[in-house]
């Protein structure tokens, strides 16, 4: 079976939807939306949204809200938008209750992945924007597929279309790296959920625990834990 090539798929899009057309773009974090950003102003008139209730804690949720805005304002001026979704964590952990001791990448990950991208369209849905994606597809950890099909299946629901990536791609992950660098953001070493910081931290056994008491105030307690194991040491590296 052959692999498709999202980002020819994009560019097979854009033939037809014609350029300047008004675009939400989910974002994850500041690091991971400048190869992205660099990619699609070119072509459409992006607001980034900043949805992501599955950050372990406040703090992190915090400071990458305000990472996404610094950045945007230094690179972008006023040309491109922001809207930023409270924090509400519970309703990453009640999406994925049940799962807790899947692996990640698994179906944890493609419940998350669901649960912001179905957001976001029904955003754009609501707000009138002509199409919608994420800048999920630069991360080099990140199944460009899934998140694809994901996406399908959310324009399909919510009436606006999908625009096709897969933004690692033609260097795009190198490139991220090197405009983070250049505007010296902060870059974290994990996808922001507490069981993939546990995960890098301490392993297993403590996956295994959470899934015995899950809840959001548990939950954050043991990201606080995993946070005071990593403080020490941490390396910046996005993911």
């Amino acid at each position: 079976m052959n692999k498709v090539n999202f980002e020819k798929e994009r560019e097979e899009q854009l033939k037809l939807l014609g350029k300047n057309k008004k675009m939400l773009l989910h974002a994850c974090c500041a690091p991971c939306s400048t190869a992205c950003l660099e990619r699609l102003v070119h072509d459409f008139r992006v607001t980034v949204y900043f949805y992501n209730p599955n950050m372990d804690t406040r703090a992190e949720f915090e400071k990458r809200a305000d990472e996404m805005k610094r950045f945007l304002l230094e690179a972008y001026g006023d040309s491109v938008g922001l809207v930023v979704e409270n924090y509400e964590p519970n309703e990453f952990y009640d999406c994925v209750r049940g799962l807790e001791k899947e692996p990640e990448g698994g179906a944890r990950c493609e419940k998350c992945f669901w649960l912001r991208l179905g957001r976001t369209a029904r955003y754009a849905a609501d707000n009138g924007f002509d199409c919608f994606t994420t800048t999920l597809t630069v991360s080099p950890h990140k199944n460009a597929p899934l998140i694809n099909g994901v996406g399908q299946e959310a324009a399909e629901e919510s009436g606006v279309e999908w625009i096709f990536s897969d933004f690692k791609k033609a260097g795009g992950f190198l490139r991220s790296t090197e405009i983070s660098a250049k505007y010296g953001l902060y870059r974290q070493n994990y996808c922001g959920c507490v069981f993939s910081r546990l995960k890098k931290t301490i392993k297993s056994p403590s996956i295994s625990r959470l899934s015995h008491c899950f809840g959001a105030k548990r939950t954050r307690t043991f990201a606080k834990n995993a946070e005071r194991k990593e403080r020490n040491g941490r390396k910046n590296v996005d993911y």
